[in-house]
């Protein structure tokens, strides 16, 4: 196991940290300038808080029963000191998390949830569920909404919740802007979950106005190559297709946009959500499907335009809007790098997790 110090702080406690991607690989490509830490979910900014990191040895495995037990095995084997195990994502930890809830690992476990609670499917899935909630100790999650649905489920522990408000790396943008100084115009769509590709490129087929579309071939069950390549679509829409979405590349594209457009299919969780931060940060304006999940209103902080699932119309409205609209545009590009300084950033999210990991410690 290998321990991080990300800056010189007196250390209040140490957190085992686990995370679903090859960690210290991306730690890497961070300290190059290459990627931003947020993706990361704090682990280079614990330090600051008084936390130190024992860092999980990544391992890719696609079979699940597999990982588990890998993972599971890694873990009981850790030989070095912590107080809490920290997860990006309960993939992986599932093991670990029946055995805790059995009192078998004594460790606290805390994790991020990325979806609502919600009610299994049948009666003994359910109650082997509500015994693996008990061995979560605390949960983060991405917004009130999805916290208050989950109290709707008799598995959740109202007490063992925790908003936090995630956010971007505004060190790593702000270097990107300098390094990269650009005018802005034209449109662009970057993201790869979830997203509603008919919706979009038919809005963009009535205006005539240029859309950029950056999309991975194939995303959780979404064929995109297959989708796109059977609608029709006139000269202005544009489409690069990659195996995976390299993101210095992206962020270079979102930078030199003069509008972000985040168009996605109906789910119970926040899709969209890295895409908006990261054009908070760089102070680019949204337009944005409405999607209750998500942790801020875009349209009611005066940095984007909201549209409702599947309304064409809706979303040519709101195109034609930023286009015609420069300066009331380039205003929502501020106000959304203003939200992000203040509350939608890295920092401020390590820190409201900090406080809760330390309350695990004692």
């Amino acid at each position: 196991m290998k321990l991080y110090y990300f800056c010189m702080q007196k250390s209040e406690m140490k957190i085992y940290y686990y995370h679903t991607q090859d960690a210290e690989h991306i730690i890497s490509e961070w300290k190059r300038g290459r990627y931003p830490s947020h993706l990361l979910y704090g682990v280079t900014c614990f330090a600051e808080n008084g936390i130190d990191v024992v860092m999980h040895q990544h391992r890719q495995e696609n079979n699940r029963l597999i990982r588990m037990l890998r993972v599971a095995w890694q873990v009981m084997r850790c030989r070095e000191h912590y107080d809490v195990l920290y997860g990006t994502s309960h993939r992986g930890l599932e093991l670990l998390i029946m055995l805790r809830a059995l009192g078998i690992y004594r460790h606290p476990i805390c994790i991020w949830h990325h979806q609502p609670i919600v009610k299994a499917s049948g009666w003994l899935r359910e109650r082997v569920a509500r015994l693996y909630y008990r061995g979560i100790d605390q949960m983060f999650m991405f917004s009130d909404t999805i916290m208050e649905m989950s109290k709707q489920s008799v598995k959740a522990r109202p007490e063992r919740m925790h908003m936090v408000h995630w956010g971007a790396d505004i060190d790593y943008y702000d270097r990107f802007i300098s390094e990269h100084p650009t005018e802005r115009s034209g449109f662009v769509s970057s993201g790869m979950e979830r997203r509603d590709m008919p919706t979009l490129i038919s809005a963009f087929n009535n205006t005539s106005l240029p859309l950029r579309i950056f999309s991975i071939r194939s995303y959780l069950g979404n064929d995109y190559e297959k989708i796109i390549g059977a609608i029709e679509r006139r000269e202005n829409i544009a489409v690069t297709f990659n195996d995976r979405l390299i993101i210095d590349e992206l962020t270079t594209e979102v930078n030199r946009s003069a509008c972000v457009v985040i168009c996605c299919q109906p789910t119970n969780y926040t899709t969209g959500l890295t895409t908006v931060v990261e054009a908070l940060a760089l102070g680019v304006p949204i337009i944005c499907t409405r999607n209750p999940q998500m942790p801020m209103d875009i349209e009611a902080e005066g940095c984007g335009i909201l549209v409702d699932y599947g309304d064409v119309a809706g979303w040519e409205s709101a195109i034609r809007y930023i286009a015609e609209h420069p300066e009331a545009a380039k205003k929502m590009g501020e106000r959304g790098r203003g939200l992000a300084e203040r509350i939608y950033n890295i920092r401020q999210c390590t820190r409201e997790m900090s406080l809760v990991l330390k309350r695990m410690a004692k």
